[in-house]
C-alpha cells in the first residue's frame, strides 16, 4: 500500500513539473474561459507537417515552416462550412488587433474551394486582412489530422503545435484575446 501511495505522489509531482506545460501551455490553461474552454492544450508540443499548400493569388507554395519565429493561429476552413462563416469575422478582428511580427492568423481553405468562391466568401463576410491560401488536395490537412471543419491550430515560434480547437469559436472574445496577448507580449516563457 505504501508503494502505491509513493507511486501516486511521484506521478503527481512529475505531472506538476511537466516542462511542456510550464510555459505556454500552463499560461493558456489558466486563461481558458468561454469558447476557449474548447481549446485543447497539448502536454507536449507536437510536430507540424511540412506539406506544401498554395498561396493566394497564384503566389506559389509555402509550408508552415515559413512562419517560424512567431505564434501562428492556423485556421482550416471551407467555403461551404457554416461554422467557418460564423467565426471568420472573429479571426479577422484578432488579426487586425495582434497581427504583426510576433503573431499571425493564417487561414487555409482545405478541399475543393475555388479561388473565386473564396474571394466571394471573404467579400460577403467583409474580410480584407486574412490570407486566402488553399490546400486543395488536403495534403497539409491530412498530415495535421484535420478531420472536420473548422479546426484551428495554435503554433509556437519554433513551429510546434501547442493547442487545437475543434469547431467554431469567438476568436476575438476577451478570453481569446487574453491568451494571444500573453503569448505575443512574452508573458509565457
Amino acid at each position: 500500500m505504501k508503494k502505491i501511495a509513493l507511486a501516486l505522489v511521484y506521478t503527481a509531482l512529475t505531472w506538476g513539473a511537466n516542462p511542456a506545460l510550464a510555459g505556454d501551455g500552463e499560461m493558456i490553461l489558466s486563461l481558458r474561459e468561454g469558447d476557449m474552454k474548447k481549446l485543447v492544450v497539448h502536454d507536449t508540443p507536437k510536430s507540424t507537417s511540412n506539406a506544401a499548400f498554395e498561396l493566394a493569388d497564384d503566389a506559389g507554395n509555402a509550408t508552415l515552416e515559413d512562419w517560424q519565429g512567431k505564434y501562428v493561429l492556423v485556421n482550416f476552413w471551407a467555403t461551404w462550412c457554416a461554422p467557418c462563416r460564423k467565426e471568420m469575422p472573429h479571426l479577422s478582428a484578432l488579426q487586425k488587433e495582434f497581427g504583426g511580427k510576433n503573431f499571425e492568423v493564417l487561414t487555409i481553405a482545405t478541399g475543393r474551394n475555388s479561388p473565386e468562391g473564396i474571394k466571394k466568401f471573404f467579400a460577403k463576410a467583409g474580410i480584407e486582412n486574412l490570407p486566402r491560401h488553399q490546400d486543395p488536395k488536403q495534403s497539409l490537412a491530412s498530415q495535421m489530422g484535420i478531420f472536420g471543419l473548422p479546426i484551428t491550430v495554435l503554433i509556437d515560434p519554433e513551429g510546434r503545435e501547442i493547442a487545437r480547437l475543434r469547431g467554431d469559436a469567438d476568436w476575438h472574445s476577451d478570453n481569446a484575446r487574453a491568451i494571444i496577448k500573453a503569448l505575443v507580449e512574452g508573458e509565457a516563457s
